[in-house]
């Protein structure tokens, strides 16, 4: 059974920002390093953002220093800020641990639209 629930996507201009939440449920969230990670159409899923346990950060090239991640362990929640954001940001974002196999499977994921 999935256990995480992605919101906050959406369609936005070039430039815009949005945060995203997952919700995670069923693990000892705060054992394990949690990820964004996207899927764009016809491309394959991608670890964009990482927090690890102890909450330090790593990012992809692509997306340094324009997105943020960060985590609430008591709430078993994984957020994302993105800004300054671009076209080719447009995907389905998924939350999940890193690596991605405690969780039983992927949620539904949140469609990010961002117009040029």
């Amino acid at each position: 059974q999935v256990q995480l629930v992605e919101s906050g996507g959406g369609l936005v201009q070039a430039g815009g920002s949005l945060r995203l939440s997952c919700a995670a449920s069923g693990r000892i969230f705060s054992i394990y390093d949690m990820g964004w990670y996207r899927q764009a159409p016809g491309k394959q899923r991608e670890l964009v953002a990482r927090v690890t346990t102890g909450g330090s950060t790593v990012y992809g090239d692509s997306v340094r220093d324009r997105f943020t991640i960060s985590r609430d362990n008591a709430k078993n929640t994984v957020y994302l800020v993105m800004n300054s954001l671009k076209p080719e940001d447009t995907a389905v974002y998924y939350c999940n641990s890193v690596p991605p196999i405690y969780y039983g499977g992927w949620g539904q994921g949140t469609q990010v639209t961002v117009s040029s």
